[in-house]
């Protein structure tokens, strides 16, 4: 299933800017960055879980915000893009 993630990390502190990398790092390790705090992940149920209990664990809950936006399997007919940075499809077999 396609899982939207997005956050908002406050970055007022050091602190901040630290749980706002580690956030990203995190996200960029289960899916493609499609904005600046917006990754779209492929994954099954049981690692969006995992996923999900990881990133919350990283923020900050009386500062920071996550949302995480399950789009299930039929994806391709949920999502229009326009503009600059199209994306690829992340179930096409990547050659290096």
């Amino acid at each position: 299933m396609l899982m939207l993630i997005t956050y908002d990390v406050n970055t007022e502190t050091p602190e901040g800017k630290q749980r706002l990398r580690r956030v990203a790092k995190k996200c960029v390790n289960y899916g493609q960055r499609v904005q600046n705090s917006v990754f779209e992940c492929i994954m099954d149920s049981a690692l969006s879980y995992k996923v999900k209990n990881e990133l919350i664990k990283l923020i900050d809950k009386e500062k920071d915000s996550l949302r995480f936006y399950y789009l299930g399997n039929n994806y391709k007919t949920k999502v229009d893009h326009y503009g600059a940075k199209r994306s690829f499809d992340v179930t096409d077999p990547l050659i290096v």
